[in-house]
């Protein structure tokens, strides 16, 4: 059976991302008065960072195997690409009218609070790694 490998720093981001996005949803459901609209943008966020977070290590992996400008290059491609995505995505919740657009910003900006929540995420996930990660 051929396995996947896991990259560690990958997985330590994405637990930082959700769980912002579950202190997100357990503090700020209160406040607002459209509770769905309030939790199906923050969740859009949420999954558009951690989409965005995926993305930005496969990018990486990928650029990190050739010279120093074609990486350059590919990276600022990807790095385009990824952002024209994050737009598009909230375009579409904020002309919809289908989501709150301000907790889909909240659930994205899960990506850089993640960024800096990894030591303490790291000693989280520490606990459960095993060799088989």
């Amino acid at each position: 059976m051929n396995r996947v490998k896991i990259d560690k720093t990958l997985l330590e981001l994405s637990v930082g991302i959700f769980l912002w996005g579950i202190v997100c949803q357990a503090v700020g459901i209160w406040p607002v008065t459209d509770k769905a609209g309030y939790s199906i943008g923050l969740w859009i966020g949420v999954l558009l960072a951690a989409a965005a977070g995926i993305h930005m290590w496969w990018a990486l992996d990928k650029s990190l195997d050739y010279a120093r400008d074609t990486a350059v290059k590919m990276m600022t491609k990807y790095n385009i690409i990824r952002y024209v995505v994050i737009v598009i995505v909230m375009a579409l919740v904020m002309v919809s009218g289908f989501a709150n657009p301000l907790a889909a910003f909240l659930g994205l900006m899960g990506l850089k609070v993640a960024a800096y929540l990894q030591p303490f995420t790291h000693r989280i996930c520490a606990k459960f790694y095993k060799d088989h990660i």
